[in-house]
């Protein structure tokens, strides 16, 4: 079965969640909403005195969704998290980022999960929870006012990464801009075969995030490029967040014609 796109919020009575729609016909998409429910847990550690900065944070994000996807938990044929992962892919594919310092940060750090370091950045992503099941250490974790400012200088995407192009005409909070790039990076996944996932999985996901220029991104909509369409239920209207072109390295998926 081909999973759906990811949407990042939980849906609204009788409302169509605005999923890519090359990825399910609206026959399936009933079906998927009457399956038990899931969504992926991630945290990001915010401590007042040392915040990591806004790109950093959404490229770790990235990478911590592809290395729950590429543990052995998940690829197991006996893994003890293959079942839950399956069971989300099997219904609609969420994702929520809370935020967590001090000891809210290290009792996270105590349930079953992953953490995955940035320059700056820690993002510890768990394996799939019911959407009304959240362990008590993460339900009680804050999701608004997820923002973030640059700390360092962001440079031109190193030549041959794989590239999560954000749309340059949304203003989004920092922990739901982190749940689009996860979404994105879980599209280039599902595209790439074994060997290209261990090759890039040994480069630790190595991956890019920029906000594409206003005339780039029409391009990149238009170019039948992986795109991350968002429900529109929280934050901002539904349309496209992020467009995915594959790199030359790794994640080599479809990518714009370049002179």
């Amino acid at each position: 079965m081909v999973p759906p796109a990811p949407v990042s919020e939980p849906p609204a009575p009788a409302a169509d969640p605005g999923e890519a729609p090359e990825r399910e016909d609206r026959e399936d998409r009933e079906d998927r909403d009457e399956r038990p429910q899931y969504v992926l847990p991630l945290v990001v550690r915010m401590e007042r005195a040392t915040p990591p900065g806004r790109t950093d944070a959404l490229e770790t994000s990235a990478r911590a969704v592809l290395t729950l996807l590429a543990d052995p938990r998940v690829t197991g044929a006996d893994g003890e998290w293959a079942e839950r992962v399956a069971a989300w892919e099997d219904a609609r594919i969420r994702k929520v980022v809370r935020r967590a310092r001090g000891g809210e940060w290290r009792r996270a750090g105590e349930l079953p999960g992953l953490t995955v370091h940035g320059r700056e950045a820690e993002v510890r992503v768990f394996p799939p929870v019911p959407l009304d099941g959240w362990p008590k250490d993460l339900a009680k974790l804050q999701v608004s006012g997820t923002d973030l400012e640059e700390t360092a200088e962001i440079t031109a995407p190193e030549p041959g990464l794989p590239v999560l192009w954000l749309n340059p005409e949304l203003e989004m909070s920092a922990g739901k801009t982190m749940a689009q790039t996860g979404h994105a990076a879980q599209l280039g996944w599902w595209r790439l075969d074994e060997a290209q996932r261990k090759e890039w999985a040994e480069a630790g996901f190595a991956l890019a995030v920029r906000t594409a220029s206003p005339q780039a991104w029409e391009e990149l909509v238009r170019s039948g490029l992986p795109v991350v369409q968002d429900a529109g239920f929280t934050e901002i209207a539904p349309g496209p967040t992020v467009v995915l072109e594959g790199g030359t390295r790794y994640c080599p998926t479809p990518r714009l014609r370049r002179p």
